[in-house]
């Protein structure tokens, strides 16, 4: 179901720019295998996936820092940084997939329908190598014009830099631009930048939506081609 809490026009709408985590791609299985192995690795007590799931969203060092309890010395926490992006790297794509839906939405949205051809960029708060690796290795690398991470820039989602270098390249402006996500940090990317913002219900972090409420919110990936085509 499309649920419009704040109504604007889809077909105004020129560029969109994507998370990553929980909006484009599941990769729910392979951040928590991660972090276990990290904890196993320094000798700590493994968490429930659903806690690290939790913690996913704001970049790979507060993840480990949220993993880790926020008393841990900083030689430990760049120790155990270092050990997390290195297994990570490596087995970033064990379990990830696209969710179911998200390839034909990207392709429907591609193909100019009516003058209406939409720009698509990726704004994710993971490191930028994993992102563009990942996003190549399941087939969407060439429906964007742009995949940025969490260290393509001085800051992070939500500071609004990211969202703003991706305007200032493609030309678009706030107002015809939708940030499509699937937490807070997204929605509040997108109202720092000046753009429309999409909630997604079926990714991590879908509680932090009712705090931070998006424009408009979404159940599955196949409702965004709904709205804007």
């Amino acid at each position: 179901m499309i649920r419009f809490l704040r109504p604007f026009d889809p077909h105004t709408i020129r560029l969109l720019i994507f998370d990553l985590d929980g909006t484009l791609i599941d990769s729910r299985l392979d951040l928590i295998h991660s972090v276990n192995a990290t904890l196993r690795h320094f000798g700590r007590p493994e968490l429930e996936g659903e806690i690290i799931a939790s913690y996913v969203g704001d970049g790979a060092p507060t993840l480990v820092r949220r993993a880790l309890g926020e008393s841990a010395e900083e030689p430990f926490f760049h120790a155990a940084l270092e050990y997390f992006l290195g297994y990570y790297r490596l087995h970033k794509l064990d379990h990830t997939t696209v969710y179911e839906g998200i390839p034909q939405v990207l392709a429907s949205l591609a193909n100019a329908q009516n003058d209406r051809q939409r720009l698509m960029a990726v704004l994710s708060n993971k490191p930028v190598r994993p992102s563009q690796d990942i996003v190549q290795a399941l087939g969407m690398g060439n429906y964007f014009v742009s995949v940025y991470g969490g260290n393509s820039f001085a800051t992070k989602k939500p500071d609004p830099l990211g969202a703003e270098t991706i305007l200032r390249e493609t030309g678009a402006r706030p107002e015809e631009t939708l940030m499509i996500g699937d937490s807070s940090v997204d929605v509040l990317t997108g109202r720092n930048a000046g753009l429309w913002t999409c909630g997604v219900s079926y990714g991590f972090a879908p509680h932090t939506l009712e705090e931070t409420p998006p424009d408009v919110l979404i159940e599955g990936p196949r409702e965004l081609a709904t709205l804007l085509t």
